[in-house]
């Protein structure tokens, strides 16, 4: 039962990745994308994972932790991707990049 459960809760996480690389894709901008949080997330798949390996404890579950992992990797890409067009943006355009929240001063 504690399987299920676990592959329950990684199986909802794992469904925000594609959603969210597919919106960040369409955004193209990386404004509002944290490198950190992602970075994060990242840690924790491969702590579960590493937790999986320590234990002993290795079954189906682990295979949805890697799923999940590939589908974070999308999201890396996403990123890095953005923030090259981010970058060749700024270069091609003299004005200033408007942010998300910027403080009017």
């Amino acid at each position: 039962m504690a399987e299920l459960l676990e592959a329950i809760m990684l199986l909802c996480f794992g469904i925000s990745w594609p959603l969210n690389a597919y919106k960040n894709y369409k955004a193209a901008t990386a404004a509002g994308t944290s490198w950190q949080f992602i970075a994060l997330i990242t840690l924790g798949y491969f702590a579960g994972i590493a937790a999986k390996l320590v234990s002993g404890n290795i079954n189906w579950v682990l295979i949805v932790y890697l799923i999940n992992l590939v589908f974070l990797g999308f999201n890396w890409g996403v990123y890095f991707r953005n923030r090259r067009l981010d970058v060749t943006r700024s270069a091609t355009c003299p004005c200033e990049p408007a942010t998300l929240f910027s403080e009017s001063r």
